[in-house]
């Protein structure tokens, strides 16, 4: 399984072929399972106005989600070649797709909920780019708004399981049968994770291949980014299932708003 991420990307000279090649592109769904998160985030859009899928991806929350009567949906991702695919999608045409970083950008209106999942946050790399996503969250997040994302437990240290012996079939709709693995490795100085991940096409041997960079900051660390960028996380779940936060659990999930006790849910 892919170490699923979107929302940002390395500078331009290291960008990441995963999110830059169509094909590669391709992948991200057929190797990642959605369901647990898109289910969360669909209850938490019940009774919601406008809906911001931040780091977006191929957009399949936002395109299921779209369609709502008197729901608006807008998806931010930086990657060109995941929003081609987010376009094509089934309800694509209901969302407002905008090609943007989740540090800086501004769309100048306020959504009802803010979600950021598939372990984006992780993509940034240093503690300035994960203050600098939580006061995007807070620049569009309206009064009565509730936000929520997740990102993996770094005490349990995922990306050791993320080996070539974790081979996989996958079944492309244009390649056919592909042999997948990933591999893996972590700079001891910063804590950053390097994982390749490779697709090899049963039909003619050619292999795709992607390397891609990941964070795992603790949850103090991201307490105190939410904190500084003025919200409160009202709850905090240690998978998308609803287990709670615990030393064990695979998933830092908060989940909150504004600190006023009128606003909250």
């Amino acid at each position: 399984m892919l170490a699923a991420v979107s929302g940002a990307r390395t500078p331009k000279d290291e960008e990441d072929r995963l999110y830059a090649d169509p094909d590669l592109a391709s992948f991200y769904d057929l190797d990642n399972q959605w369901r647990p998160s898109l289910d969360v985030c669909r209850r938490l859009a019940r009774g919601r106005a406008r809906v911001l899928d931040l780091g977006c991806g191929t957009g399949l929350f936002a395109a299921t989600l779209a369609g709502g009567e008197g729901l608006t949906v807008c998806g931010v991702d930086p990657a060109g070649p995941m929003l081609d695919i987010a376009r094509r999608r089934p309800g694509g045409d209901r969302v407002a797709w905008v090609q943007g970083d989740a540090r800086t950008v501004r769309l100048e209106r306020p959504f009802d909920l803010v979600v950021l999942t598939g372990h984006a946050f992780q993509v940034f790399l240093t503690r300035e780019d994960r203050s600098a996503v939580l006061r995007t969250i807070a620049a569009h997040l309206a009064p009565d708004g509730v936000f929520a994302f997740d990102t993996r437990n770094p005490d349990l240290e995922a990306w050791r399981r993320w080996t070539p012996d974790d081979l996989r079939v996958l079944h492309h709709p244009v390649f056919g049968a592909v042999r997948a693995w990933n591999d893996v490795s972590q700079d001891p100085a910063t804590g950053v994770v390097t994982y390749e991940s490779f697709y090899k096409v049963v039909a003619d041997g050619r292999t795709l291949r992607s390397a891609s960079r990941i964070a795992f900051p603790a949850r103090a660390e991201v307490a105190d980014a939410i904190e500084a960028a003025g919200l409160v996380a009202e709850s905090w779940m240690g998978d998308w299932h609803g287990a709670p936060l615990s030393p064990e659990a695979p998933e830092i999930i908060p989940i909150g708003g504004w600190p006023c006790p009128a606003r909250r849910t």
